[in-house]
């Protein structure tokens, strides 16, 4: 792995990111854990192993998919079923056959973004649910479901609500009782509401917030999940590295028929890992797509991982038992910089290299 950890130096001096932790595993064997860099560049705070990271869209398939996934074994949800069937105040619009299977796989036709935080601040947060169902409710549709994939924070805004209103419970609640307790990953893999205070110097800071004026520590930076109080589909999520492999390797032991917690099925997680058609998606996660793959080029084609706006990525080759882990604070202390675009599959391809020299899978 010195090829590895000469890379992740070079992303440090040529300001990829401030700080960044990196772990690689194989057949349920951490072979590398590093932190390198700042968590704060104000304070100098070291990265850490145990650093909590705000995960963004990892918040996506590693939250509210998870929770999607634990209704539809329980018999609650149906993949094939309605946004009408489920959620009626959908019903005689244009939005009432869209399938839980179009969200997850985002070819719901909905648009990728909305700044609804602008509007939503203005209100006490009491009135903000309502207000935010109304927003989606009414917002137009891009393309006919299922026509058309495009990325949609919308749509895992939309299956948040079909959590809540389906399980009675709010998301970080469910998810925490069905998935994170069951597999004792409750204390550093959670979502954080904006009226608590946790110490600043336990997270990787992110952007100095141009709309909120200030130093994000500890508080989500999606805009629209923070006016929401910290917690909802498409963003909210923090954890640690650690942590978060614990629960990607507990999925690859229950895809593999290896586990004994019976959290979830192999065969539905078989179905959720499944490409799409002619996608680049799964359900609820990301697969390698054929051109410029933020993985790089070795990774086998059943593979499944996701990208968070903070500069968060984990990617899980199924085939060859493979996780890596790479979070970073790139937005720390601007969302201006982009540099990792080109530095994720530098580091991805020379870790698969290090590991097997093989190529992609045709």
């Amino acid at each position: 792995m010195q090829q590895v950890d000469i890379l992740m130096q070079k992303g440090l001096s040529d300001k990829v990111f401030p700080g960044a932790m990196l772990l690689i595993s194989r057949e349920d064997s951490i072979l590398f854990i590093k932190a390198y860099g700042y968590a704060n560049i104000f304070t100098k705070c070291p990265m850490a192993e145990d650093t909590i990271f705000d995960l963004a869209s990892l918040t996506k398939p590693l939250a509210t998919t998870l929770a999607i996934m634990k209704l539809v074994q329980e018999h609650k949800l149906d993949l094939e079923q309605t946004l009408g069937s489920v959620l009626p105040y959908f019903i005689n619009t244009e939005k009432e056959h869209i399938k839980i299977q179009h969200l997850l796989s985002h070819a719901s036709g909905l648009p990728d973004y909305r700044p609804y935080y602008k509007e939503l601040c203005e209100l006490p947060m009491s009135l903000r649910k309502d207000a935010l169902k109304n927003f989606l409710v009414k917002e137009p549709m891009l393309h006919p479901a299922g026509k058309k994939d495009l990325y949609s924070d919308l749509g895992f805004m939309i299956l948040n609500m079909v959590v809540e209103s389906i399980s009675g419970k709010r998301l970080d609640r469910f998810v925490d009782e069905k998935v994170y307790k069951p597999l004792d990953l409750s204390l550093e893999l959670f979502f954080l509401n904006v009226d608590e205070k946790p110490q600043p110097e336990r997270f990787a800071a992110t952007e100095i917030c141009p709309w909120r004026n200030i130093l994000l520590e500890g508080v989500v930076h999606d805009e629209n999940a923070y006016v929401m109080g910290g917690v909802e589909g498409h963003a909210g999520l923090f954890g640690s590295a650690g942590d978060v492999y614990n629960l990607l390797s507990a999925l690859l032991s229950a895809y593999y028929g290896l586990s004994s917690t019976h959290v979830f099925k192999k065969d539905l997680l078989n179905t959720f890992f499944k490409r799409q058609g002619n996608t680049e998606k799964a359900l609820g996660f990301d697969i390698p797509s054929l051109h410029n793959a933020s993985c790089g080029d070795f990774f086998s084609k059943k593979s499944v991982g996701h990208l968070g706006f903070t500069g968060t990525s984990f990617w899980m080759d199924l085939e060859r038992s493979v996780i890596i882990i790479f979070l970073t604070n790139r937005i720390h202390p601007s969302r201006d910089n982009t540099k990792i675009r080109a530095f994720r599959p530098e580091i991805h391809n020379a870790i698969m290299k290090s590991l097997s020299g093989g190529g992609r899978e045709k």
